[in-house]
């Protein structure tokens, strides 16, 4: 996967006014630098932090904005008043703004230097004064922003800048997101509907659809020589079934698999896209449906959502966008049977193929077995189990008038005993708070069967993101009670309906 962070900047803006004079301006101007300079350093934060110059009048914050709104590098922009800026300035800078906030409070003393304090000291450190009036104007204009408070050389406020940097690179990506879906969703099928238009509105993806008999026609163009070179690469990679190996009884259908996945990579890449869906009951002349290519182009990064949903593909590749260069991996996911001993529940993700190997730590193997399904050839797949790590699943739900996220965070662990006759990959996890929670809030949400599995990013950077973008978050998580979070339910039901109005 390309690296999504390169070439991608996040803007340090610096509130103060005129009336302080160049000296007091160059105090501003340089220890202003130094805060920057030290976001920029710390390996918390995966995108490169841009200082700009003081912002003294209303010409220049508005000129500010508008350079980072159409420069397509910068993926937000950090605020901070290092004195006292006169929010009325901030307006029309605010109004023009298209870029993802983060409102840092901050000083330049850790500790406050008691003894030597005096007025001319008092006149240049006001960043409690100046950050109140900031933070007014902001709410009386409903800028969405997350605010971050501390100490700028403190570990905890290089986390939640990097939280929010991450979200910030994800909404970028959301916007500028391209989907392939091979054939509609599941025939009958709700939760995998959706408003696609409503998505480009909202979110800034674009979703169309492709005939599957355009990718036949492409798998029949793959060369041997590549198919070959992919062959060695698969021998290298997993422990491939005797049967699939060169000279086997099955070798033909991993050949197959993998013109079916320099196909899919080829195809994706002409048409810019970073996630793509197929369907079972769509596919044309396909000798079997795709597990092992899917599997490897998500590992490589694309996002994918199986029977056509396009709403998960999105999540996914949102999930490893947000989450690249951090331990564990992201996955569809489908909620498939559970545990119900009293104490000991569980639930089994897995899919008919197509889960992400980033998930496992161990080596995968690859086979092929009967799809009861879809009434093509038996399909080669990689099978393996996920490692135990943290982990969130997400799903998102067209829920009428809004797009509505619904985010678990679980403990994904080791099946209670081997699944020695399940021929395809799969995660066993204990959701949070408690199972019968975790369900009953889940239900009531209306979240979707489909989801993203991450062990990447946590609660935090989605719940960023869902400012970001102004769409509903329902978290389900260790301090959840059914009857607030069903009560919050209702309550947001309410607001958003209410906040689209007003915006209309």
């Amino acid at each position: 996967m390309k690296n999504p962070f390169d070439n991608k900047e996040i803007w340090f803006l610096t509130g103060s006014q005129f009336l302080y004079g160049p000296e007091t301006l160059d105090q501003v101007a340089s220890q202003s630098q130094t805060i920057a300079n030290t976001l920029d350093d710390s390996p918390d934060i995966p995108v490169k932090i841009v200082w700009k110059p003081v912002l003294t009048t209303s010409e220049d914050i508005l000129r500010t904005f508008l350079e980072a709104g159409a420069n397509d590098d910068v993926v937000g922009v950090i605020a901070w008043m290092h004195t006292f800026s006169p929010a009325k300035m901030w307006v029309r800078g605010l109004e023009a703004s298209r870029k993802p906030l983060l409102h840092l409070h901050t000083q330049i003393d850790k500790v406050m230097p008691w003894e030597r304090m005096d007025m001319d000291f008092m006149n240049l450190n006001q960043a409690a004064h100046g950050d109140r009036e900031f933070g007014y104007i902001l709410t009386r204009m409903g800028v969405a922003r997350t605010t971050v408070v501390g100490h700028y050389t403190d570990k905890e406020v290089h986390e939640e800048v990097g939280t929010w940097v991450r979200a910030a690179v994800g909404w970028n990506e959301a916007q500028h997101l391209r989907v392939v879906r091979f054939g509609d969703n599941m025939r009958n099928v709700a939760v995998t509907e959706g408003d696609k238009t409503e998505a480009e509105i909202r979110f800034g993806t674009s979703i169309n659809t492709w005939g599957i008999n355009e990718l036949v026609e492409a798998i029949g163009k793959v060369s041997e020589s590549d198919v070959d070179e992919l062959i060695e690469e698969y021998l290298e990679s997993y422990d491939v079934d005797p049967q699939l190996r060169p000279g086997g009884e099955r070798a033909e259908s991993l050949r197959y698999g993998a013109r079916q996945e320099i196909a899919l990579r080829a195809f994706l890449e002409e048409a810019g896209a970073g996630a793509f869906t197929d369907t079972f009951e769509d596919l044309g002349a396909l000798k079997q449906l795709p597990g092992l290519a899917v599997q490897r182009l998500m590992a490589d990064g694309y996002g994918f959502g199986a029977e056509g949903d396009w709403k998960t593909a999105v999540l996914v590749r949102l999930a490893k966008v947000m989450g690249y260069g951090l331990a564990g991996g992201a996955s569809l996911m489908e909620d498939y049977s559970y545990n119900l001993v009293r104490g000991e529940e569980k639930i089994l993700g897995a899919h008919m193929l197509e889960v992400c190997p980033s998930i496992t730590q161990d080596k995968p193997k690859l086979e092929i077995h009967e799809l009861g399904i879809g009434g093509k050839d038996d399909p080669v797949r990689l099978v393996f189990t996920a490692s135990p790590a943290e982990g969130v699943v997400i799903a998102m739900s067209d829920v009428r008038d809004r797009f509505r996220l619904v985010a678990n965070k679980v403990k994904v662990v080791e099946p209670d005993k081997p699944l020695p006759n399940l021929p395809v990959a799969r995660a066993v996890w204990q959701p949070l708070p408690d199972f019968q929670t975790s369900t009953r809030c889940w239900l009531e949400t209306g979240a979707a069967h489909h989801t993203a599995l991450t062990t990447q990013v946590g609660i935090d950077v989605w719940r960023a993101f869902a400012k970001i973008a102004g769409v509903e978050l329902a978290v389900i998580d260790e301090n959840t009670k059914y009857n607030s979070f069903s009560e919050h339910l209702r309550w947001n039901s309410v607001y958003y309906r209410i906040e689209q109005n007003l915006q209309a």
